[in-house]
């Protein structure tokens, strides 16, 4: 071997080693990085994805219960308890919780709900009946089929029930209208039953939209003339 090779080889050798100085730590402190963020808590991921409310708002931290799908288990919903600041008002809190829901859980596999749904509007009725607007993306997004679109629509009504127990039933819209199903299967024509009745207690059947009482449809033209604004 020439000198001129030994010289060029052992060029190359010392530039791989500097490279290798300098590429090596970086690595390092991306690998530490990475494993620190996978030894988070995942009550503390929760906490990153939950919604914050105002340090001036002065309602009190609740434990709450969130349906969200058990990811183990296709087709049923598992309650996870969260402490969020919830309002007494019924409205407000039905809007605090669904927001929660909506944000899905950590695990996205358990989410029961379209991660870009929004809730546009939320009213309640004297007689109990509660009124969900929910943005387009809860019909286009979800998983066309019967389980998938009964589990979301039981994860909302179980957490509505398990956090605001003035609610009885629920009626469902998307942006501001009334539709036959919600993605091609379940009827959105009905009123949802939340809370349960006692043991005994016969509940009516739920009536169609062609039935709906004078209040529910007073308040869904409200919540069409707000959206046509």
């Amino acid at each position: 071997m020439t000198p001129r090779w030994i010289v060029w080889l052992g060029g190359t050798l010392l530039v791989v080693v500097v490279a290798a100085a300098l590429y090596f730590p970086a690595l390092r402190r991306k690998v530490d990085k990475a494993r620190q963020l996978t030894e988070k808590t995942a009550e503390q991921a929760r906490r990153e994805l939950l919604p914050i409310a105002p340090p001036s708002s002065g309602e009190p931290m609740v434990k709450a219960k969130m349906f969200w799908g058990a990811a183990t288990e296709d087709g049923t919903l598992k309650p996870v308890t969260v402490e969020l600041p919830l309002s007494n008002d019924a409205v407000m809190r039905s809007k605090q919780v669904l927001n929660t829901l909506l944000a899905g859980p950590v695990d996205s596999d358990a989410r029961t709900l379209p991660s870009d749904t929004a809730l546009l509007a939320f009213y309640l009725l004297p007689d109990g009946t509660a009124i969900a607007d929910f943005s387009e993306a809860l019909g286009t997004s979800i998983p066309s089929g019967i389980q998938s679109e009964q589990l979301a629509v039981d994860s909302i009504t179980r957490t509505l029930e398990a956090n605001v127990p003035q609610i009885q039933r629920l009626k469902i819209l998307i942006h501001g209208q009334e539709v036959d199903t919600l993605a091609g299967h379940l009827d959105l024509t009905q009123t949802f039953q939340v809370k349960t009745l006692p043991t005994g207690v016969v509940q009516k059947p739920a009536s169609p939209a062609s039935v709906i009482t004078a209040p529910i449809e007073k308040a869904v033209e409200k919540v069409k003339d707000a959206v046509r604004r």
